[in-house]
């Protein structure tokens, strides 16, 4: 009597382990494709953190330069370049934003321990044509195109 219930037993055991085996496989599959899935988009969130980090580095000058004057002729003082920064009431920062360069540069030029090159002499140029008003327009619109990036 004990044999016919050891094999019952093993019969029982037997078709349990295929039924959750028919049950298992399709879950496998499934999940085999979710990981795919999941690591595609794990590497395309870091191309684009990436891609966000380069564009956040990258400065591009504010200040539109329609009609450039020829550097030659465009005069440079540092004393005049800091009262110009101070009647715009702009920092350091933001007058290097809308020039393109660092806040750095823009204290170098003050200090006198450099001079702008030919397209920044010309930016300077188109910048002293700006009022107060328009400054601060442009610089609100880099503001607003740089959250919506």
């Amino acid at each position: 009597m004990s044999n016919i219930a050891a094999l019952l037993k093993q019969e029982l055991v037997r078709v349990a382990r295929k039924q959750v085996r028919a049950e298992v496989e399709p879950l496998k599959a499934i999940n085999a494709q979710h990981r795919k899935t999941i690591a595609s988009l794990k590497a395309q969130l870091a191309t684009l953190e990436r891609q966000i980090v380069t564009l956040s580095r990258a400065k591009a000058p504010v200040a539109v330069v329609t009609d450039q004057e020829p550097a030659s002729t465009v005069r440079f003082s540092a004393k005049g370049l800091k009262t110009h920064r101070a009647r715009l009431g702009l920092s350091a920062a933001d007058f290097a934003r809308l020039l393109g360069v660092t806040a750095q540069t823009v204290y170098n030029w003050e200090q006198e321990a450099s001079r702008p090159r030919g397209e920044q002499l010309a930016r300077i140029a188109a910048l002293r044509k700006m009022g107060k008003r328009d400054v601060q327009r442009v610089l609100q619109g880099a503001e607003d195109t740089q959250e919506a990036a």
